[in-house]
């Protein structure tokens, strides 16, 4: 008895030192490979004003249309600013640190010793809309919800490294991994919540005009399909007073209306119908910002400066198709792009070239590899492109005289290497096929940009079209990838790492939705997206997406295209903005999360 008494014990005292110890570990903020920047006691973030005004209104602009108040969901166009204003996660993201959670509905987390599971306590406290409890179940909800073919498959891409949830009790919830994933607890504090009311008994695919019932601060006020969705904040929201929310979310009201397009969007905004625009065009932010209303001070416009990683945009080319298979054909395709004439046209020199995946960090390959990095690559030397140990990827240039004629002579040589000759004017192949791209466009302002481009191509004999759609048929086509070339972006963290896989890997080559627009399927790039997805500390990230970065590069999966370094906005003198600005940001979403309208005289 006495022995049993001992053994008893003894299990006891060590399950209370464990639990001591799992306490011990759990930590209201993790920053990756780094001390996060605000200690657990802090008030406030430095990019906002905690005493901002509450009240007021504001709206803002959507494009084309909406169907839907589930953003989580394949088919279907989303309402804007359900994801920002609507749903909530278990963290945080700071706006000034590369990458730093901080506790929102969970108050604290603890990574485990073997890094193989991340455990979230929630906050008590935390309520969703209807007054109901967050609790464990609901994030295990949330997260099985997201990972079933109910929702869009990206989820199941992204979070494909979390092997299951699991609840440990009413306010425990457990994440397991299939492997080490140097930010995956991160990223599991990501995971929007949702509660179980919302869904209801029908399926998670059908639920597309539910209002949602998450934890936000804001709740679906009206809507009317394809016109506009206004928010009202919740007077009751939970999260009010802590200090990842304090001096945020300040409007009572917020608005998207909806235009066609954004030259109709722009044309209203100048009449007063909307109070923000974020410009993407250089022809406009040079030219049509002007007038009477900003001659007055009534609207203002300014550039804001951020550390973004620019990422890349380009024109991607479905290289599923076979006319694209061929990476001389591609190289040729680029070469064909006079961005120097652009730029200096049309753009007013406002852009500088996207010369990375990466552009505008110090993830960018630059030079030829070497170190640790050739060490990387040497081990793939017969699967990728021998230019990649010899020559500096550059996107060619037309500065000097005749630079444009010598790339197109150039282009027709490497045409004609994989087969493409050109034929009573027209480029062909050896089965007489004609070489024709079709562009998908959303945005008629980059018809002024294909035309010139269409005219070099001309010159080698293919025959480029270019249509501008509707934006749902575009969603969709999109979505199968049935497209010759469309204009996109890869946007990049300074930590990049598991999105990686919906842009680039072969998993998500062929799944429909992904943002593998290209159809990337080499098992080298796989390789290589998991070498940045596992790195351990800052270097070897760098050093491995230097690789990533420069394979992709010498393999012209698209036409390089251009990105700035500031964000250009215009707005109605309404507001009060925070003096200091965040350094990684989106300027929409901070504009929702740290403006307030301005104190009545």
């Amino acid at each position: 008895m006495r022995r049993c008494l001992r053994i008893f014990f003894l299990g006891l005292f060590c399950s209370c030192l464990i639990q001591l110890q799992t306490t011990a570990l759990a930590v209201p903020a993790m920053g990756m490979g780094y001390e996060p920047k605000y200690p657990a006691d802090f008030k406030h973030f430095d990019y906002v004003s905690p005493n901002s005004t509450k009240g007021g209104e504001i709206t803002l602009s959507g494009l084309g249309t909406f169907d839907s108040l589930n953003p989580y969901l394949l088919k279907g166009l989303a309402a804007g600013g359900l994801g920002v204003l609507v749903f909530e996660s278990l963290l945080e993201k700071s706006l000034d640190e590369p990458f730093s959670m901080y506790g929102l509905i969970a108050e604290d987390f603890y990574l485990a010793a073997d890094r193989l599971s991340v455990t979230f306590h929630i906050n008590p406290a935390a309520r969703f809309s209807n007054g109901r409890q967050v609790t464990a179940e609901d994030v295990k909800f949330s997260f099985d919800t997201l990972m079933s073919k109910a929702a869009h498959p990206q989820y199941r891409v992204y979070y494909g490294d979390i092997e299951s949830a699991e609840v440990i009790d009413e306010l425990t919830v457990r994440f397991h991994f299939k492997r080490r994933n140097r930010e995956l607890h991160m990223i599991a504090g990501d995971i929007p919540i949702f509660a179980k009311e919302w869904i209801g008994t029908q399926p998670f695919e059908k639920v597309d005009d539910a209002k949602p019932i998450s934890s936000g601060p804001y709740l679906v006020d009206d809507y009317e399909r394809g016109r506009f969705i206004r928010y009202r904040r919740n007077p009751d929201y939970w999260a009010k007073d802590l200090p990842v929310r304090q001096g945020m979310y300040n409007f009572d009201t917020i608005t998207y209306k909806y235009y066609k397009d954004s030259t109709i969007a722009h044309e209203a905004f100048k009449a007063g119908e909307f109070d923000f625009f974020y410009e993407n065009y250089s022809k406009r932010w040079a030219r049509s910002h002007v007038g009477p209303r900003y001659d007055s001070g009534e609207i203002r416009k300014t550039e804001l400066v951020h550390s973004n990683n620019a990422g890349m945009q380009g024109f991607a080319i479905n290289i599923r198709r076979d006319k694209f298979k061929d990476t001389r054909v591609r190289k040729a395709l680029t070469l064909a792009f006079d961005f120097e004439w652009a730029n200096n046209q049309l753009f007013y020199q406002q852009y500088e070239r996207c010369d990375s995946y990466f552009s505008n960090s110090e993830l960018a390959s630059t030079g030829l590899p070497g170190g640790k990095e050739l060490r990387i690559l040497r081990k793939y030397r017969d699967q990728i492109p021998a230019s990649v140990f010899d020559t500096e990827w550059r996107p060619p240039r037309t500065d000097a005289e005749k630079s444009l004629r010598d790339n197109l002579k150039q282009a027709r040589d490497l045409l004609a290497e994989a087969g493409w000759t050109v034929q009573d004017g027209v480029l062909k192949n050896a089965q007489g096929d004609a070489f024709i791209i079709d562009v998908l466009l959303v945005q008629k302002g980059f018809g002024r940009i294909f035309a010139p481009f269409a005219h070099n191509l001309k010159k080698l004999g293919i025959d480029m079209k270019y249509r501008t759609v509707d934006e749902s048929l575009y969603k969709r086509r999109l979505d199968a990838f049935d497209f010759d070339m469309v204009v996109t972006s890869f946007p990049q963290s300074v930590s990049p790492g598991n999105e990686l896989m919906n842009m680039f890997h072969s998993q998500s080559a062929e799944l429909e939705g992904s943002r593998n627009l290209v159809g990337i399927a080499d098992p080298v790039v796989d390789a290589l997206i998991e070498n940045i997805i596992d790195a351990e500390g800052r270097e070897q990230l760098i050093i491995a997406a230097h690789a990533l970065d420069r394979v992709m590069l010498h393999n012209e999966y698209l036409v390089p295209n251009w990105f700035i370094d500031t964000h250009r906005i215009a707005y109605r003198d309404k507001f009060q903005i925070p003096k200091t600005l965040p350094l990684y940001y989106e300027p929409v979403s901070w504009m929702l999360k740290t403006w307030s309208t301005k104190e009545k005289e």
